[in-house]
């Protein structure tokens, strides 16, 4: 991330009450494409919508999209079960679905395992609804 970038996201997370430390919003998004290619926010949006719009797309038609060196989505298939309503604890029959799943390629999983054990990225371990940072050993 360019150092302007990196500004303006500090900027935007000061002035945000909703943004969170460690996620990078779709606007933040935009705002980094329209930098690093030197276009305007609007195009930019335009850019990144277009690949969203693309991936839902292919999914929707049963595609898989494969980004080499990135990643894979795909949908997976969940079968039917049986469920519990959590606020009666009566069984609720919960149909099968198909889900997307995004699977990460072996060049980035080498990336940001390098980055981890360079120190220059500190893993996050989800527990609940809250995220903690795990420490470095």
């Amino acid at each position: 991330m360019s150092e302007e970038a990196s500004v303006v996201d500090s900027d935007l997370q000061g002035n945000d009450s909703e943004s969170k430390t460690g996620v990078m919003t779709k606007a933040e998004l935009v705002d980094e494409v329209a930098s690093v290619v030197q276009l305007t926010k609007k195009q930019a949006e335009t850019i990144v919508n277009i690949v969203f719009d693309s991936i839902v797309e292919s999914l929707r038609s049963g595609q898989k999209i494969e980004l080499r060196g990135f990643g894979s989505f795909r949908l997976r298939n969940r079968k039917s079960r049986t469920g519990r309503n959590p606020k009666t604890g009566e069984k609720v029959e919960v149909p099968s679905k198909k889900i997307p799943y995004f699977k990460p390629g072996k060049e980035l999983k080498e990336l940001i395992n390098r980055a981890i054990a360079d120190g220059t990225l500190v893993p996050e371990i989800e527990t609940g609804a809250e995220s903690v940072v795990a420490e470095a050993e």
